[in-house]
């Protein structure tokens, strides 16, 4: 019960705050009794905190983990899954910035393949960029016009540059995390918000289908996981056993069939296709596909190669 009400307060109290400080700086008129006892609840949250973290340090401590092992159990057990994953998403972007400065990507070993995917969206996210500017420009103006205070300036400002580093980290994000294909996996990102390992063993077949309106970026639907971009998937693999998806904010479901989208579908097929003589799990299947003609480019269909 008390780490529910703790886990319940590291969320609410902290917003709480925030406008609490903004009215304050903004010199919106507040009654002294509500600013203390709003000062009284944050101290009395702060203690609760405290208590119930020394308390979760001490429980995996008895369970043998060293420090830093129980440091890392308190915030998994406190801080809610959804909270700690925007924490990583936060931290993973603002990396992502400074691997694009340096013109380096993440995550792609050498002799492994590299399937970027930002492309399509480049445009889209300048757009929203450009909004985004003339927006903040355009409210700044208006504020200057009339009789505002300044906190409710500065509060408005931070708010349009976060914005516009999230919008540049976003982008930097898809363009150094691209999907990878080596020699023991298909490795399907989103940004920092999927990233989903597939052992090259489990593929059964690849293929090149287009698909349209995607409702989101992430689905999942009837074990079937799509990553689109601008609402397109031209990829699909085809597993022989399911594998689990975690998508953003933490939900797992098993998945069979995998849709995503590359700038160079040919080149993602030929990346999943090449390699070592090894057996086809699929030999009968492969032999009637080329033995066939070939058919047009919107429905290759390539079968993958089993494990050695």
């Amino acid at each position: 019960m008390t780490l529910r009400i703790a886990r319940a307060a590291l969320l609410a109290v902290p917003a709480a705050e925030l406008v609490l400080v903004a009215l304050l700086l903004s010199g919106a008129p507040l009654p002294v009794p509500v600013v203390v006892a709003a000062e009284g609840l944050v101290a009395a949250v702060f203690a609760l905190e405290a208590v119930t973290v020394a308390r979760l340090y001490r429980d995996e401590r008895r369970r043998g983990a060293d420090r830093r092992a129980a440091v890392r159990g308190v915030v998994r057990r406190l801080v809610p899954e959804p909270m700690r994953r925007l924490m990583g998403f936060e931290a993973r972007s603002m990396a992502s910035l400074a691997l694009w400065a340096a013109r380096r990507r993440d995550g792609v070993p050498p002799g492994a393949v590299a399937v970027p995917y930002a492309r399509e969206q480049f445009s889209t996210v300048l757009l929203l960029l450009f909004v985004t500017v003339v927006e903040g420009t355009a409210v700044e103006l208006m504020l200057r016009g009339g009789s505002v205070p300044w906190a409710v300036h500065l509060v408005v400002l931070a708010l349009h540059v976060y914005s516009v580093v999230f919008l540049l980290a976003f982008g930097a994000a898809c363009a150094t995390r691209p999907h990878v294909v080596s020699d023991r996996e298909l490795r399907v990102r989103y940004g920092v918000f999927l990233d989903l390992r597939v052992p090259r063993e489990l593929i059964s077949s690849v293929r090149r289908a287009s698909g349209h309106g995607e409702s989101g970026m992430v689905t999942v639907k009837d074990g079937r996981l799509g990553v689109a971009v601008s609402s397109r998937t031209n990829v699909v693999v085809e597993l022989a056993e399911p594998v689990v998806a975690v998508r953003p904010f933490g939900r797992r479901a098993e998945v069979r069939v995998i849709r995503f989208f590359a700038d160079d579908p040919g080149a993602a097929l030929a990346a999943l296709l090449q390699g070592e003589a090894r057996p086809l799990r699929n030999r009968a299947a492969i032999g009637a596909a080329t033995a066939a003609p070939s058919p047009a480019p919107s429905t290759i269909t390539e079968n993958a190669r089993s494990p050695r």
